[in-house]
């Protein structure tokens, strides 16, 4: 037996696309979620009704999209380094304050939020970040790079700023 407290509260975005965040109390033992057809359906126990439950919530969907992070960015990170030939001595998924991805010596980091994104933007992010490790500045040579590899960056960069990376 379900019961809906709260329709939707609000939306989050995987690879672009907006979906509907709704919340259910139903008698399970601990949190769930679930994502069907552009909703993202989070069953929470009904003793958490008197709770606090946006911190739950969140941390509910940090754990989503570390996950989606953790299988989707192998998958581009493959395709640039097969692209590119090169590839840096390791990469870490960790979350970044108001950072979507950096280079420290040779490792990038990447933020699991960039999972928001589409994936064509990732895939810019990751390949800026693969050339910055090579070139080290952003510089012609930098930005000639990665025009060879995707000449509509600038589209891309559009759709990221004010965000760091």
């Amino acid at each position: 037996m379900r019961k809906v407290n709260e329709s939707i509260l609000k939306s989050v975005k995987i690879f672009g696309v907006n979906y509907k965040l709704s919340i259910i109390y139903k008698r399970v033992k601990s949190p769930k979620l679930a994502i069907k057809d552009k909703e993202i359906e989070i069953n929470l126990p009904t003793k958490y009704k008197k709770m606090e439950k946006d911190i739950i919530i969140e941390m509910l969907l940090e754990k989503m999209y570390n996950a989606i992070a953790g299988r989707e960015l192998e998958i581009i990170m493959e395709k640039v380094r097969t692209t590119l030939k090169f590839a840096p001595e390791d990469y870490k998924i960790m979350r970044l304050d108001k950072t979507l991805a950096k280079c420290l010596a040779n490792k990038i980091i990447i933020n699991p939020d960039i999972v928001k994104y589409r994936k064509e933007v990732i895939e810019y992010i990751i390949f800026h970040e693969f050339c910055y490790l090579k070139v080290q500045k952003h510089s012609k040579k930098f930005y000639n790079m990665l025009a060879q590899y995707m000449p509509n960056y600038e589209n891309y960069a559009y759709e990221l700023v004010g965000m760091h990376y």
